[in-house]
């Protein structure tokens, strides 16, 4: 079914498997977005049952389709009960069994996107006589636009949710600083936890802590799970002591320890600026190894541009640091090479109390992306990238000019 036309009621029941193929789930439903303008409605995930509770499984988490079921990128799901939210509907709860003149809907048609990697949409509707035993009868597929006789109606919210998920996070988060107050937290409450939590990322942090405080703990704890522990932690600096702390208690304890680290730290130094989870690696780690984890296409840029080989253990603080492995080197080198024994003088670490403007000044020497940053005891504790410092030396409001 990858790269072809599936049908949702075939997928219901099927498998979630993880990246190694081991079922984790079994599929129910499939969510829909409302159509923009001469787009077909996207399908924005899946609703999966884990351990007895139904989940919310994005769109761009499923590497594939196919006939053993759904399959991850990677094996992490979210286990917080599903909520459907403003702009979504069910395929199957919502869609099929709705009358459309003399028919009834069958099934809903998926496909994937054109150029969106891990995305679909709705192909079309499957309609049938009505009957008990339609669906044991020829059916015909008709183009999505029948779906739009099938939404109540598309609000100026449900528009405005829908053109934000489909612009970049930077773009979406201009046009989201534009909008009134009132407006602004109605369709923060529309979004889904992973495109907010993508647009907060791109707003100052004074505007989206203001978003923030206006969303219940349950769901800020849910939005900040979904970025970056550094970016967490620049967006609970900005909040009330009081407040920053419901919601640090509300996140899964791994996810709050990792930005309780970086908040022990001033934000305009290298602990505070970091990212705590950098990609590590033991130096009989193998070339082979080290490009299978950096082709990840949900690791940033950045973060794949060096592995850090370091001592056991390896998640920070780590062991003894020992030093860089640079991509390019990775690419020069034969596959079943040790990590060890690539290591690169460059980039040095840096102390986590080292400044802002001391770290930008490194990595322009250097000419690199990102710095370790190490404590007294020599131990990897994060690393630092480049549009991380960006960030903080840029001007108030740069994102707002033009």
């Amino acid at each position: 079914m990858s790269g072809a036309t599936v049908f949702v009621s075939r997928l219901v029941g099927l498998d979630l498997l993880a990246s190694d193929g081991a079922a984790v789930g079994r599929v129910v439903d499939a969510v829909i977005g409302y159509p923009a303008i001469d787009s077909p409605p996207p399908v924005l995930g899946f609703v999966a049952e884990v351990q007895r509770r139904q989940i919310f499984v994005n769109a761009n988490r499923v590497h594939e389709l196919n006939s053993s079921g759904a399959r991850l990128v990677s094996g992490i799901v979210d286990l917080r009960r599903f909520k459907l939210r403003q702009g979504e509907m069910l395929a199957l709860r919502d869609l099929v069994d709705q009358r459309v003149g003399r028919e009834i809907v069958n099934d809903i048609a998926l496909k994937p996107a054109p150029g969106a990697a891990r995305n679909w949409e709705v192909a079309g509707v499957s309609l049938a006589s009505t009957g008990v035993l339609r669906r044991r009868k020829g059916a015909s597929v008709v183009g999505w636009e029948v779906l739009v006789s099938l939404f109540p109606g598309i609000s100026a919210l449900t528009q405005k949710t829908v053109e934000l998920r489909e612009l970049h996070p930077a773009d979406a988060a201009s046009q989201m600083a534009a909008l009134p107050e009132a407006e602004r937290q109605a369709v923060a409450e529309a979004l889904d936890n992973e495109d907010l939590a993508d647009l907060l990322v791109e707003l100052p942090e004074d505007e989206a802590a203001a978003v923030m405080e206006h969303l219940d703990t349950e769901r800020a704890a849910d939005v900040l799970e979904e970025m970056d522990a550094d970016d967490a932690a620049d967006l609970l600096a900005e909040m009330p002591a009081v407040e920053r702390e419901e919601v640090l208690a509300a996140m899964h304890a791994e996810e709050s320890e990792a930005v309780r680290r970086l908040l022990e730290h001033l934000p305009d130094t290298a602990g505070g600026l970091m990212n705590p989870d950098p990609l590590i690696l033991s130096a009989s780690s193998t070339v082979a190894e080290a490009l299978a984890r950096i082709r990840d296409p949900d690791l940033p840029a950045a973060e794949a541009a060096h592995v850090f080989v370091t001592e056991a253990p390896f998640e920070t603080p780590t062991g003894r640091y020992l030093g860089p492995v640079g991509y390019q080197r990775l690419l020069r080198e034969p596959p079943a090479t040790a990590l060890g024994q690539c290591l690169d003088q460059q980039p040095g670490s840096v102390p986590v109390e080292m400044g802002t403007a001391e770290i930008a000044r490194r990595l322009a020497s250097y000419d690199v992306v990102a710095v370790p940053v190490v404590d007294g005891q020599g131990r990897l504790l994060g690393a630092v990238s480049v549009d991380d410092v960006l960030d903080h030396l840029l001007p108030d409001g740069w994102r707002r000019r033009p």
